[in-house]
């Protein structure tokens, strides 16, 4: 009899062992989805990356860190070596839906959105209908504070738009690899900075009489900070502002 009740403790204590493994796998470090269209996409386009990287003494897997120029259709890649970020690549955006220059503001004005957001592992779609995508995290705190709304911006493939920053599906399983390659090597998210162009002053200058003159000038002290340390800001919201601090 006691023989069966070391036993059975000895059972217990297995399954205890068995709950904190699945626990681990579970909540200790975040899930990332995955497709057979999103495997078949990284096996495709790895080894050109990891070419590509090695050019710039980089690796797959480093963190990264994605900005967004609307003017120029421009989508940037960096990519952190030694404590600051260092330029990977240039993308070109096929569309970013029928907007201007400026934030958007609702549900279905067709306006891409401008500003400071990051993106999770599981902000990250496999099974897109846009080949493959992530969300970018839109609306924000300060997004949501001016009640601006609108769902499911993302960066995605197919070269079509409404709203979202549209890649070709070449570009995007590039773009996508390195985010996930970054995931799986435990970047707990990336940041995406979206400018409506390359804020500098001449540029200021030239939009000085925009509605939105106000709010560049916000995103410029972030475009600002970066430029000048190469690591993207901590961004906070207060008083109805971006905040910028070090990460």
């Amino acid at each position: 009899m006691i023989s069966n009740f070391i036993i059975s403790l000895d059972k217990l204590a297995v399954s205890f062992l068995i709950i904190l493994v699945i626990s681990f796998t579970a909540y200790g470090k975040p899930s990332i989805p995955s497709s057979r269209r999103s495997v078949n996409a990284i096996k495709r386009v790895t080894p050109r990356l990891k070419a590509e990287l090695a050019k710039k003494k980089l690796l797959l897997g480093m963190p990264i860190f994605i900005r967004i120029f609307k003017k120029s259709k421009e989508l940037e890649i960096w990519m952190e070596l030694a404590g600051q970020f260092r330029l990977f690549k240039k993308y070109k955006i096929c569309t970013y839906g029928w907007g201007s220059l400026g934030p958007k503001l609702s549900q279905g004005d067709g306006q891409a959105p401008e500003g400071f957001y990051f993106v999770k592992p599981n902000q990250l779609n496999p099974y897109s209908t846009f080949h493959l995508s992530f969300n970018i995290g839109y609306p924000n705190k300060y997004d949501r504070f001016l009640k601006r709304t609108g769902a499911a911006l993302m960066v995605h493939g197919d070269c079509v738009s409404i709203g979202c920053y549209a890649m070709t599906d070449g570009v995007i399983e590039e773009i996508y690899t390195l985010a996930d390659a970054a995931f799986r090597k435990n970047q707990k998210f990336f940041r995406i900075h979206i400018f409506p162009f390359r804020m500098e002053n001449k540029k200021m200058i030239e939009y000085k009489n925009s509605p939105w003159i106000d709010f560049w000038q916000n995103l410029k002290e972030g475009y600002d900070f970066f430029n000048t340390r190469k690591r993207p800001p901590n961004v906070i919201i207060k008083n109805g502002r971006y905040v910028f601090e070090p990460s």
